[in-house]
């Protein structure tokens, strides 16, 4: 379902404006989080929306406003699938059309009294929404079917930072050993990364190839590996990395012919320029399977020094224009997704 030109809230016209980024699919918190019979209230690229499920458990992400008077819907309640306004009591269904208004109980509502819904998904265990025209389909996890792989969630991460510069940290491997020193890399032993390519697939999206980095602890086994990482930006707000790895020795050599694979989902929900909310989903096959809470006890660490580190980045919008900042070969694929924003026209959140 999407919202027609002539049927978008005033509050439509705050926030983020680029068209690019409004037809893009947004991970807007775990599946979880959203349980059936409460209104949640949601924030995405300054919009405040609301969240609910009807009785068959399809979740609904809807404006948080009464078209009626601008009251918001998240102050009001849920009744027989029907979000119901604090206000006067206008009651809208499903389809968010209003099927009662109770001052006037006698009359049909008028076809304007709708609620704002947008497109919603629910993929990898997080609900997803679009606040325009989905430009495709939400971006393919494919170690989500993999039954050989365990999958696990971590976060929220809370940036006080750009939502941009939290993806191409995620695709920045030279900061290992120093933002993470001791687990994926070591600061007096920095590895040389040897040069990488990066390639803009058909389908839009930017991939790298492998960069090979010593991690000290390199998974949630507590184990020493070599790691190679392949990068993959989907959208301007989705990462996405596979990391192959191969057991080694406390120097960094290689003791294992074997390889595992560890993958992660990065999906950003900015709440405005200069905020947003981080949440990841990884995948691995290593056996046996290390428990899910040490993977994300791990995950937490490696997140929150990500945190710490972008949230000190100036400015606080990442610049698009390449003078802007100094950029070396082994930046490739940072330097190659501010192309990628500025070449899609994105103004928000950038500069």
């Amino acid at each position: 379902m999407t919202i027609a030109m002539n049927h978008r809230p005033v509050t439509a016209d705050d926030g983020c404006q680029d068209q690019v980024l409004l037809d893009q699919w947004y991970a807007i918190d775990f599946a979880t989080e959203f349980p059936a019979g409460e209104i949640h209230k949601v924030t995405l690229l300054e919009r405040d929306l609301i969240v609910w499920r009807d009785s068959d458990g399809q979740a609904h992400v809807w404006e948080d406003l009464c078209v009626h008077r601008g009251a918001r819907l998240s102050k009001g309640w849920l009744e027989n699938d029907t979000v119901i306004c604090p206000y006067h009591g206008w009651r809208y269904d499903s389809a968010g059309s209003c099927v009662l208004m109770p001052a006037a109980p006698d009359e049909k509502p008028m076809r304007k009294a709708r609620a704002f819904p947008y497109p919603v998904a629910e993929r990898y265990g997080f609900v997803w929404v679009c606040l325009g025209e989905p430009a495709g389909p939400v971006p393919d996890f494919p170690e989500w079917d993999d039954t050989a792989f365990m999958k696990v969630h971590s976060g929220p991460y809370h940036y006080d930072g750009n939502g941009f510069r939290a993806v191409e940290n995620f695709v920045d491997a030279s900061h290992f050993p120093f933002v993470h020193a001791g687990y994926n890399g070591l600061p007096d032993a920095p590895d040389k990364l040897e040069p990488y390519t990066v390639t803009e697939l058909p389908d839009g999206s930017l991939r790298s190839s492998e960069v090979r980095v010593f991690q000290p602890i390199g998974d949630a086994r507590g184990r020493p590996v070599v790691a190679f990482y392949t990068y993959t930006v989907f959208a301007p707000f989705v990462g996405y990395f596979s990391k192959r790895t191969v057991d080694a020795d406390a120097s960094g050599a290689a003791i294992s012919e074997t390889s595992n694979t560890f993958t992660t989902l990065f999906a950003v929900q900015p709440l405005d320029a200069t905020h947003c909310v981080v949440r990841v989903c990884s995948a691995l096959d290593t056996l046996p399977h290390p428990e899910p809470e040490a993977v994300r006890e791990r995950a937490d660490i490696i997140y929150h020094q990500d945190r710490d580190i972008v949230e000190t980045q100036r400015p606080e919008r990442i610049p698009v224009q390449l003078r802007y900042e100094l950029h070396h070969r082994t930046d490739l694929m940072g330097q190659r997704y501010r192309s990628w924003l500025r070449g899609k026209g994105i103004t928000y959140g950038v500069i």
